[in-house]
């Protein structure tokens, strides 16, 4: 019985690797741990100082820890100054990163965002505003919900959005939230009225419309006067002063998520590579990733000694880019 208890464990082990989805990722705020969540609800925290380390074994790309977080997939991650907020069905969990670092789980705060057992909206995504110190978060109930970060209080909801909120930015000189949904739209906040001052319907535009891959938009992130938004679309730069597409991007897929990295856009999604892109549209390079399907893509800018691009999707291995034309190693669940 024995024997057949461990060889079941093994093969549910193994069957859980085989479709294992890594989905979000964050670094610490020294920059020397690297903490990921996946498809099973599971975050693994990983030490890059070991992993980078010139005398770095095959142990050193292994998690220092590994603990169940939330009973469905850790859609979201992220970093303040003390804590790792991950996100899971209708809940946010705040663990204590000084924890973390020494191998032990510390729930800080556990903060339902549904009000019955009724309605427990999938969390896609999380950010943090720093002018107002509160998390904005955006799910499965169609709507942007605002929590502060000293009293874990849900303090205001924005309402517009018709289906799932997937991606969230914020422009802090601005004043604004933006926020990219199922339904086909990036809509612009002003985060001290509450208002929807703007709602770019990105599939309407001829450029961007790619009508066999739906409207959604997936992905979206800004940087001062600009925006880059893809899913369904195409991944297009636009100038928000203008509300105008710039720049489109010839990828093929749904891209789920992209970045700006110094005068380059760095985008992830469906297919195996980490698409590199110039400003003006072109497709400079595509490097080539372990997992076949490419869900997130995140920059080490905490640490100069540990700067690394790491890249997670439908594997249990995460690749780690020392430098960006190709992959290092990978990390592994």
């Amino acid at each position: 019985d024995t024997f057949r208890n461990n060889k079941l464990c093994v093969i549910v082990f193994f069957v859980q690797h085989l479709h294992m989805s890594v989905f979000s990722q964050s670094f610490s705020p020294c920059g020397r741990f690297l903490a990921a969540g996946n498809n099973y609800g599971e975050i693994a925290v990983f030490s890059l100082s070991s992993a980078l380390s010139p005398d770095a074994t095959d142990l050193s790309q292994k998690p220092i820890l590994t603990f169940t977080a939330h009973e469905g997939p850790v859609f979201s991650l992220l970093s303040t100054d003390s804590h790792l907020l991950s996100a899971g069905n209708g809940e946010i969990s705040a663990w204590s990163w000084a924890e973390l670092i020494n191998q032990k789980v510390c729930l800080f705060i556990n903060a339902p965002l549904c009000r019955s057992s009724l309605e427990i909206p999938e969390i896609n995504a999380m950010t943090i505003n720093p002018t107002e110190n509160s998390l904005v978060i955006g799910g499965g109930d169609n709507n942007i919900h605002i929590m502060d970060l000293e009293s874990g209080v849900f303090k205001s909801v924005l309402q517009g959005h018709t289906d799932y909120i997937h991606c969230l930015s914020v422009r802090e000189r601005e004043g604004e939230i933006l926020s990219g949904s199922e339904d086909g739209a990036v809509r612009i906040w002003d985060y001290r009225t509450g208002q929807s001052v703007h709602c770019i319907e990105v599939y309407k535009y001829e450029e961007c419309a790619r009508p066999q891959y739906g409207k959604w938009i997936s992905c979206l992130t800004t940087d001062s006067d600009w925006m880059l938004c893809g899913g369904g679309p195409s991944l297009s730069l636009w100038h928000l002063r203008s509300m105008s597409p710039t720049s489109i991007f010839p990828l093929s897929g749904c891209q789920r998520q992209a970045n700006f990295y110094q005068d380059m856009i760095l985008s992830v999604g469906e297919g195996q590579c980490v698409s590199h892109c110039l400003l003006g549209g072109e497709v400079k390079a595509q490097i080539p990733c372990t997992p076949h399907s490419l869900n997130t893509l995140a920059l080490n800018l905490n640490s100069t000694e540990h700067r690394v691009l790491t890249v997670g999707g439908s594997s249990h291995q995460m690749d780690v880019f020392t430098n960006l034309s190709y992959r290092t190693f990978s990390l592994s669940f």
